[in-house]
């Protein structure tokens, strides 16, 4: 794509001849509805009204804290601590829980190993929730620089974080079990790993301010969700999981058909965030995992790893054989990905067809139903949770490549960012225009625009020089709109209008001007695909593969001596 005129409200125009509308402040010519009044439109017409309505009344806060921010962010920043904190991002993610948690299994770490992965099951799950909820957006850039190894993640909606949620609920939930009966560290191991849990914790979630990825609502409210995860976790957990493991086999069938109806009640985004693939990758693997410790439980292998005379020892195995179990398990969660997901991506859309023409399929926004295409491309760019083998030395190569770690961007890079953008330099169009006509017009244009008293917030707090040097930069994001008027296939409604996104690379000192890319047309089957894969994970992980490796003999941990009771 090539450049364009960025401050030309007309004239500019597609390689097919449509035109392109720049929101510059003023409405467009030609009677074509402003931009800034669509991109208004667009969450009023996407979301239910007290969702809108709760929206709304929250935004204020999130465009409020964007100028603080960004002089918090101009006055720390170095090379040094852009590559760390963009780096250490990635041990909040969840592929970093999703490749070391089975670890915790294989070495005797059963019982911490489910309780992380169920705080950061529920993490996901709720943040994510919450996120399509609202479908608030994350702080502007500009005057925000947006500093992330990840693409996927300036994707999804900031409120509120998921980072924070994990890293905080990882903390409290270790320090929980250090200064629990359970601990068997000296005081010095116990209070060394104490101080790394906290710094941890500092790292990912100051982190996010500092990398412009999420502003302090969105880092407070995951930071007490994820703690409130941990301590309901810590203490209401094991009581929950000896009823479960005592129960008969409806106990099982009943948890995973309850993971499953929150799963498809997972409210529907204004736009395509890949929050809710996410949440159904977790869910996925909860229920894995309570079904294969629940079988596991009553195996005859069960007391090699559990109950006070567990024979597991890793000191009596070696470190080559742990080695050799770790290498191994981790290629059997890999096989097991890569065989599973083509195998259903290409058998389901025939079942889902049969199952629409008798009226039972649940239709979900942004999913194609399967009576709709013929077969699923088996090469799909997926935000996959754990990541494809041959993704591992493309995501080595970004370390360690010229960008240092990091990629360093300023302007939108989502559609919620570019309905932000247009939204905020709309409402300051208004504003100004308001305050010509004095301050009694303005009041009454205010309501009946329905701001919910956004105007007024923001001026209370432009108080500083400082501030308004970073708040007269936000809504500056190049944004181009093409009009096109024409019918979603799926719906009535008109579709929406495609967008070029201009984004500054402040390491190549360039400017991009391209297209904001369509999320990839996503199938029905996805969803299926996805809890069946990753339940599949968490069953290998917890059952089938301690299994194995009893099978195997040397790998195994049968043939150790009983432990020596304790006097």
């Amino acid at each position: 794509m090539g450049s364009h005129n960025h401050g030309a409200s007309s004239g500019a125009e597609l390689s097919n001849g449509a035109p392109l509308l720049t929101v510059n402040g003023k409405p467009v010519e030609n009677g074509v509805v402003d931009a800034g009044l669509k991109s208004l439109d667009h969450y009023q017409r996407a979301l239910p009204k007290w969702r809108y309505n709760l929206r709304q009344r929250l935004l204020p806060l999130i465009r409020w804290e964007t100028p603080y921010l960004a002089m918090l962010q101009e006055k720390l920043r170095t090379p040094a601590l852009d590559r760390y904190f963009a780096i250490t991002a990635n041990l909040g993610t969840h592929t970093f829980f999703m490749i070391g948690l089975p670890v915790l299994f294989w070495c005797s770490f059963s019982s911490f190993g489910k309780g992380l992965v169920h705080i950061l099951a529920a993490g996901v799950f709720w943040t994510g929730f919450i996120k399509d909820m609202l479908s608030l957006p994350r702080p502007l850039s500009p005057p925000l620089h947006r500093i992330t190894m990840s693409g996927s993640a300036a994707l999804e909606y900031g409120f509120p974080s998921t980072h924070s949620a994990n890293a905080v609920s990882v903390t409290v939930y270790s320090i929980l079990v250090l200064h629990s009966d359970k601990n068997t560290f000296s005081p010095s191991t116990t209070f060394a790993l104490e101080l790394l849990a906290y710094f941890y914790a500092f790292s990912i979630v100051f982190g996010r301010l500092y990398c412009g990825m999420h502003g302090f609502l969105d880092v407070i409210i995951g930071s007490i969700m994820g703690a409130a995860i941990s301590y309901i976790e810590f203490y209401y957990g094991p009581p929950f999981q000896d009823w479960l493991y005592a129960s008969d086999y409806l106990a099982p069938i009943l948890f995973a058909i309850t993971i499953l109806i929150l799963v498809r009640i997972h409210p529907e985004p204004a736009d395509d965030c890949p929050c809710f693939d996410d949440s159904v990758s977790f869910a996925g693997v909860i229920v894995g995992l309570e079904i294969g410790t629940w079988h596991f439980a009553r195996s005859r292998w069960n007391h090699i790893y559990n109950g006070p005379n567990a024979l597991f020892d890793l000191s009596a195995l070696g470190w080559p054989v742990i080695v050799i179990r770790l290498i191994l398990g981790v290629l059997i969660i890999f096989a097991w990905r890569e065989v599973m997901k083509p195998t259903l991506l290409k058998v389901l859309p025939h079942l889902f067809r049969v199952i629409e023409t008798h009226g039972l399929s649940l239709p979900r926004r942004f999913f194609m139903p399967a009576s709709e295409y013929k077969d699923v491309p088996l090469n799909l760019r997926d935000d996959e949770v754990l990541p494809k083998v041959s993704d591992i030395p493309r995501m080595m190569r970004s370390i360690r490549g010229p960008g240092r770690g990091r990629a360093v961007s300023i302007g939108p890079q989502s559609a919620a960012d570019a309905y932000e953008t247009l939204a905020y330099r709309e409402r300051k169009r208004r504003e100004s225009l308001s305050s010509e006509k004095g301050s009694g017009l303005k009041q009454a244009q205010s309501t009946a625009e329905g701001t919910d008293g956004e105007e007024s917030m923001v001026d209370q707090t432009a108080h500083s020089s400082g501030v308004e040097k970073y708040e007269r930069q936000m809504g500056q994001g190049q944004v181009v709109v093409e009009s096109t008027g024409n019918l979603s296939p799926n719906s009535s409604a008109v579709e929406e209008p495609g967008m070029y996104l201009g984004q500054r690379d402040e390491l190549g000192e360039r400017e991009i001007f391209s297209k904001l890319t369509r999320p990839r047309v996503r199938y029905d089957v996805e969803v299926v695909t996805k809890l069946v894969v990753y339940a599949g994970i968490g069953w290998l992980a917890v059952d089938m593969i301690p299994i194995l490796f009893e099978l195997t003999g040397l790998l195994g941990a049968g043939h150790l001596p009983l432990p020596v009771p304790s006097s």
